[in-house]
């Protein structure tokens, strides 16, 4: 089932003009691909029931996603025991989660959710100045829209300062007032950004001779524990995507994930080994010795190290 749903997601953002990196197929992994149109980047996570979304697995990809300028975001089937309803955005640990057709109609339609699943039940925003403007025209008083809708009247002076309403309670509006009241969910929260990870920092050597010459360069390492790379290295606008952790077929695996999610997000790739590697790169990904980066003093010389 999650690898249908995944490929029925990858299909749909194809279909919505996204460039898509190969799947993650490492375990555990905190994204299954990565996914760019123009200026929007996405994070995602497929899950059948969104509920297995954990915290440590949120965190991390809230924070790759802050540091990638990307958005996270999960699609999934049910949660609990119903299945995700199309059209209704639902929220995990902080993670906007939403159906195969709601993921459809917003990324290839442009059609955004009108509804968000919040506690106690269904949601939606009210436009307030649509609100007050319609009020104002049939002379209702905030009394007289309380008294129609069974609710107090500052709960109606609410909604037009921008107060959610149920939904049941929207529809009744716009019946009293034929009007669309309802504006659209956003879906990604520009406050929502979060950049910190539950990932420990490094016990291997190799890895802490990384991390410290990369701090030392000047860039803020993001070190992980579920993504494909060791680590997110930032400095200004140059992002690294950061492997050390592995030899042989896995780190071959690895790297050429490493690419292709570096072609996507429009990031650097390059892979820390202990010993001298056998070739230069796999794929975009540079393969480079420990021992050859520790005169690096600035980002620059580790970047122009790596881009050559």
């Amino acid at each position: 089932m999650r690898e249908r749903v995944l490929e029925d997601t990858t299909r749909i953002l194809k279909k919505g003009g996204f460039a898509v990196s190969d799947t993650c197929n490492i375990r555990p992994k905190s994204f299954d691909v990565v996914a760019r149109r123009g200026d929007l980047v996405l994070l995602l996570k497929v899950l059948v029931n969104i509920d297995g979304l954990d915290g440590e697995t949120a965190a991390e990809m809230k924070a790759l996603a802050a540091h990638l300028d990307a958005e996270a975001v999960v699609v999934g089937v049910k949660t609990r025991d119903h299945e995700l309803e199309d059209g209704v955005l639902y929220l995990r640990r902080g993670v906007p989660a939403m159906s195969r057709g709601t993921a459809h109609d917003y990324f290839v339609e442009g059609v955004p959710p009108l509804v968000y699943m919040g506690s106690g039940g269904l949601y939606v925003n009210i436009d307030g100045d649509l609100l007050e403007d319609a009020r104002d025209d049939e002379d209702m008083s905030l009394g007289r829209v309380a008294d129609e809708l069974g609710v107090s009247r500052r709960a109606v002076s609410k909604y037009e300062d921008g107060m959610d309403a149920t939904l049941e309670v929207a529809l009744r509006l716009e019946q009293i007032f034929g009007e669309e009241l309802i504006s659209p969910v956003e879906v990604f929260d520009e406050d929502d950004a979060e950049g910190e990870t539950t990932a420990d920092e490094p016990e291997d050597e190799t890895e802490r001779r990384v991390f410290t010459i990369l701090r030392d360069a000047g860039f803020d390492v993001v070190p992980t524990e579920r993504a494909p790379f060791r680590a997110l290295s930032r400095e200004s606008e140059e992002t690294v995507l950061t492997g050390t952790d592995a030899t042989g077929s896995d780190m071959v695996k690895r790297a050429r994930l490493m690419s292709s999610i570096s072609d996507v997000t429009r990031t650097e790739s390059v892979y820390v080994v202990e010993e001298k590697p056998a070739r230069d790169s796999i794929k975009e990904t540079t393969i480079v010795e420990v021992g050859d980066l520790e005169d690096v003093e600035e980002s620059d010389d580790f970047l122009s190290r790596i881009e050559s």
